[in-house]
């Protein structure tokens, strides 16, 4: 059955694959956020009405007006990295916290009956976690974007319990994927294609990660609208393995056209503020709702530098 949804923070890297896949799926996509987006090129990614705006109460019943009510929100908008919201915690809070607030009560108001899904991150755990984390493990962000998460689902809690307000929320992990300019990834590319020798990087090289290809992690999210409840059932959407940043920037290189010209890693020994040592998911609540990954990471990191290369090829 065909379902009206809005997706906050369309258009950015996740927004734009969510929104493609549950177009695929038949549904109606509406978007809110950031970015100038020619009506041709949303409608490639499968978003009929997109809005560009900040996620606030008038924009929100303008899509309304334009698209109708919708059935299932996606709230995707806020910051988007540990290292924006140490340089600047107050815009991160804006960004994540005080969006929240606008998105939650203009649903209490207009859209009571929709389902919300909200999408939070593997960084409310921060730091001292040893091996996968369950959901119910003890919170201790480690950085202001961390807090900020964390704070974003204590306010939909609130409205779930106060309104009846249906929620789940789905903390992700490392997605990593076509469309991703910016991080790790991006940041190995964009060196190699320099010509950049030797590659440099901060850490140990031994810190885990739980890498997730995008277009797995859009079909979890897509699956977490049907668990939506006023009781906000929260699951890790992660692959319940980790892998080393050695591993994933070695993996690049060796995936790169031209590895074979390219000197070794160096790691300086100093991890940068706010990150933790390991962010691995436990699982096994995912799992249960029959959920299965498909995308493994080599093949993922391998699709990644081919799309990096036609970025390249289309920049030149």
């Amino acid at each position: 059955m065909m379902s009206n949804i809005l997706i906050t923070g369309a258009h950015g890297f996740i927004g734009k694959h969510l929104a493609r896949w549950l177009a695929h799926q038949g549904h109606q996509v509406m978007g809110l956020g950031h970015g100038i987006w020619p009506i041709p090129e949303a409608a490639s990614w499968g978003v009929t009405h997109w809005l560009n705006g900040d996620i606030q109460s008038g924009n929100l019943r303008l899509l309304q007006q334009a698209g109708g009510t919708p059935d299932v929100v996606y709230h995707l908008a806020g910051g988007s990295s540990v290292g924006v919201a140490l340089a600047n915690p107050r815009e991160d809070f804006f960004r994540t916290v005080a969006t929240t607030a606008e998105l939650l009560e203009w649903m209490r108001v207009d859209a009571p009956q929709a389902q919300l899904v909200a999408v939070s991150s593997a960084a409310v755990y921060g730091s001292g976690h040893d091996g996968p984390i369950a959901e119910d493990a003890t919170l201790t962000p480690f950085s202001p974007y961390g807090h900020h998460k964390r704070i974003m689902e204590e306010l939909c809690r609130s409205y779930a319990a106060s309104y009846g307000l249906r929620v789940s929320i789905a903390r992700l992990f490392s997605v990593y994927g076509a469309e991703l300019k910016k991080q790790l990834l991006w940041d190995r590319c964009v060196r190699l294609a320099a010509g950049t020798q030797p590659l440099a990087l901060g850490g140990s090289g031994h810190e885990l990660r739980d890498w997730t290809d995008v277009r797995d992690v859009v079909r979890a999210l897509d699956l977490l609208s049907a668990q939506a409840s006023a009781e906000v059932v929260t699951l890790n959407v992660g692959t319940g393995t980790g892998s080393s940043v050695q591993q994933i920037a070695s993996a690049i290189v060796r995936h790169w056209p031209i590895s074979a010209t390219v000197d070794g890693l160096q790691f300086s020994g100093q991890s940068r503020p706010g990150d933790p040592f390991s962010l691995v998911a436990n699982a096994t609540k995912l799992n249960g709702l029959g959920f299965a990954w498909e995308v493994p990471i080599e093949d993922g990191l391998a699709a990644y530098v081919r799309w990096f290369q036609g970025q390249r090829e289309v920049m030149q």
